[in-house]
């Protein structure tokens, strides 16, 4: 096996990240935050908004694996609700409302997030051989934000969205694209998860051999699908990318 690139989700595997995003105090804190913005909705209205046309872009969508679109959906909520005061608001202030909208429900939403122990060591040394990418059921709103957060961001190119797409893994075509970016044939990359189904199977399925990570988050088992090797922690990647090139 050659090996050129190694590819990486995000959420319960670079990162540990537990969040919240029914609270009242996120909804509380942007409609005080629309009030300046001339939109006038209780937090919970705003709530209810959210997810009701979530559901509705989920229902829409003709994807086999639907991702919605988190700035789509604060756009259409100020569009349902816009006021005189918002249509007068700066064209540039208006345009980027829906992302800072996105911003601000994600990063209130965030009880912990840092970097898995080992993971910064592990990318270090695997930069200086391998191309390194990111493939991530998430919104690009804030998964770049998260990655830097996790002081992670720089290991990566190219950083792969589901939210970008309107689908997400297990699709094949998530990892195509990044393969695509990174010139590399399937056989000649690698992909680490914590998910069986969405990461595993979903990286063997685009011809991809695949490093198992369980951790606290993420399906465990899915039907007959066995990871070509499994890390408990990332001081064994390393390990299983050998492992793997010896095959």
């Amino acid at each position: 096996m050659e090996l050129k690139a190694i590819l990486f989700d995000v959420n319960g595997t670079l990162i540990d990240i537990e969040t919240d995003e029914g609270m009242e105090e996120i909804y509380r804190g942007i409609g005080h935050f629309l009030t300046y913005q001339g939109i006038y909705l209780h937090p919970g209205e705003i709530r209810e908004l959210y997810f009701r046309i979530m559901n509705e872009q989920l229902g829409a969508s003709r994807e086999a694996f639907p991702q919605f679109d988190a700035v789509a959906i604060w756009d259409t909520i100020l569009e349902r609700h816009v006021s005189d005061y918002t249509r007068a608001l700066p064209p540039e202030k208006r345009r980027q409302l829906p992302v800072t909208l996105a911003e601000m429900q994600r990063s209130l939403s965030i009880k912990r997030l840092e970097a898995y122990p080992g993971v910064k060591d592990a990318l270090e040394q695997l930069r200086e051989h391998y191309g390194l990418a990111v493939v991530t059921d998430a919104q690009i709103a804030y998964a770049t934000a998260e990655l830097c957060a996790a002081g992670l961001r720089d290991y990566f190119h190219p950083i792969i969205v589901s939210g970008d797409y309107g689908y997400h893994k297990p699709d094949p075509r998530l990892f195509n694209r990044a393969l695509e970016q990174l010139q590399v044939r399937p056989e000649e990359a690698i992909f680490v998860g914590n998910n069986m189904y969405h990461d595993v199977y979903g990286a063997q399925q685009a011809g991809m051999k695949a490093i198992f990570y369980p951790s606290r988050f993420g399906d465990k088992v899915y039907k007959d699908t066995a990871a070509d090797y499994i890390i408990y922690h990332f001081g064994q990647l390393l390990d299983a990318v050998r492992f793997l090139l010896a095959r």
